[in-house]
């Protein structure tokens, strides 16, 4: 019987050796046994077995890793914490994942200048708490902030809980070091706020690891907010609570943070970790404000007063940073409390103008219920539980299944981009936080033209000519770097072997 190694094809088994002599012999993996373990992001719905897993620990080393990968014109994909849901670190399977959760040290805190230079796999919280003692902090909050990495939320471009005031993660790097498609270490940006030029780095954040891979990335770190009040609001349904985050922000009040979660999500968090939500409810939302302490407790009651006015039939306000945490408990772990109440869930994100909330959420539980759109037919009999940020309008529906039973696992993808449709009809986004990758990418076209699609495969092939970075991501069909009907066409230098050119 042949053994693994014996199967693999040769070029491969060639490339792998040229990287132990980089890497050394433990950061080449190729056993199909432990290759498997990093088949997947968080969206486990996709599944590749790479060729090649590779464990760099310095920006040299990933760059030695990518010129080994360009010389044998073999495809690579950088891979985080791999707590992704959007399939952003889905591996080739004749490949190499380059996988940078060993990166992780703090470089540097430079609380006087405000910055932290920190390697792509450090872990998003342990900023914060580096931080910390400086009385600094690092904004951007995902879900996941206990186990993503930098490296990953700067290629999705992650946002949060908290980033209704502060922004996501484009608005708090100012600098990065990266390993180009070809092999060449590059900076861009730095310390500085805003550096002259072309913002490359603004087209590099969120480029889902298509034009190249992060190995040092400078952040912005904000003052710690001299007053922090937290509250949380029961509604009989999502209309009111919907009612009550349009009138909020409304009024010129700005909070740290705005989230909420259906009575479904509310029953999941409830099985999981017992979070004590109100009994009740249709409806929570988790409403945070945050600055200059009288600021925030004038407007703390006028928030208050906004939800009462739209029907809230209980308010708890957070006595303390333990209560506070406890609000907060049930809305962080509500990915995850979903698989309590359903063995299979796809998580969707998309984006809508907040003020279209209360009718987006109905039309998803008319979904549910039945009017599913592209073609499906009679009751789906598939739930959907609703966590969102509320105040920027990103949804993050939760559509339940249970893929043992036939037809089941269809009718929930028939529902999910049935919402995503959604998105689009109100003006809004096919993703706000997550990514496209590879489960996305389908529905790039109901968003896009094909000449906005050119255009973006325009910036992919200046970084990327021979289509090696992260291939297959992003955009719906194989699109190469070479001629379009009625455009003029130039060769890339890297192209001068003919494999691919760009315009």
């Amino acid at each position: 019987m042949a053994t693994t190694a014996q199967r693999r094809p040769r070029d491969l088994d060639r490339l792998a050796a040229r990287l132990r002599t980089v890497l050394g012999e433990g950061a080449v993996i190729t056993d199909r046994n432990r290759l498997r373990t990093y088949e997947c992001d968080g969206l486990a719905h996709y599944k590749v077995t790479p060729a090649i897993v590779v464990l760099p620990h310095t920006t040299a080393e990933v760059a030695a890793v990518v010129r080994a990968c360009v010389d044998e014109r073999v495809p690579y994909v950088a891979r985080g914490s791999g707590t992704g849901l959007s399939g952003g670190a889905l591996p080739s399977a004749e490949g190499v994942l380059v996988v940078t959760s060993q990166m992780r040290d703090i470089l540097e805190t430079d609380a006087p200048g405000e910055r932290a230079v920190v390697q792509p796999g450090v872990i998003n919280l342990h900023v914060s708490k580096a931080a910390a003692p400086e009385g600094y902090y690092y904004a951007p909050d995902p879900s996941s902030q206990q186990i993503c990495s930098i490296g990953g939320n700067l290629a999705e471009n992650s946002g949060g809980a908290h980033c209704l005031k502060y922004g996501f993660t484009t608005n708090h790097v100012t600098g990065v070091e990266l390993v180009a498609p070809d092999g060449e270490i590059v900076r861009l940006g730095g310390k500085a706020p805003d550096p002259p030029g072309y913002d490359l780095l603004g087209a590099f954040v969120g480029s889902e690891g298509t034009l190249g891979i992060a190995t040092e990335v400078t952040v912005r770190l904000l003052r710690a907010p001299e007053a922090v009040r937290t509250l949380l609001a029961a509604f009989p349904s999502t209309d009111e609570a919907g009612g009550a985050v349009s009138a909020i922000i409304a009024a010129g009040v700005l909070p740290a943070a705005v989230e909420m979660m259906d009575a479904l999500a509310i029953e999941a968090a409830e099985a999981a970790v017992h979070c004590d939500y109100p009994q009740g409810a249709g409806a929570v939302l988790i409403v945070e404000l945050d600055g200059p302490a009288p600021e925030v407790e004038a407007q703390f009651g006028e928030v208050q007063r906004h939800c009462r006015d739209n029907k809230a039939f209980e308010i708890r306000i957070a006595a303390d940073d333990i209560e506070r945490a406890l609000f907060w408990k049930g809305r962080k772990s509500a990915f995850a409390a979903v698989g309590r109440i359903s063995p299979d869930y796809i998580v969707q994100d998309g984006v809508i103008p907040r003020t279209a909330l209360p009718a987006v959420l109905r039309r998803i539980a008319a979904l549910s219920d039945g009017e599913q759109g592209q073609g499906t037919e009679g009751p789906s009999g598939v739930r959907v539980a609703n966590v969102f940020h509320a105040g920027d309008g990103n949804l993050h529906p939760l559509v339940l299944f249970d893929e043992s039973v036939p037809g089941e696992a269809e009718k929930a993808e028939a529902i999910s981009g049935a919402i995503l449709d959604l998105c689009i009809e109100y003006g809004g986004s096919i993703t706000g936080e997550h990514g496209v990758g590879a489960d996305k990418a389908k529905y790039m076209p109901r968003m896009f033209t094909d000449d906005d699609l050119d255009t973006m495969q325009m910036l992919r092939c200046a970084f990327d000519p021979l289509g090696l970075a992260n291939p297959g991501k992003i955009f719906p069909t194989p699109r190469l770097c070479g001629e379009v009907p009625g455009r003029h066409k130039g060769v890339h230098p890297l192209a001068a072997s003919g494999v691919a050119e760009v315009f």
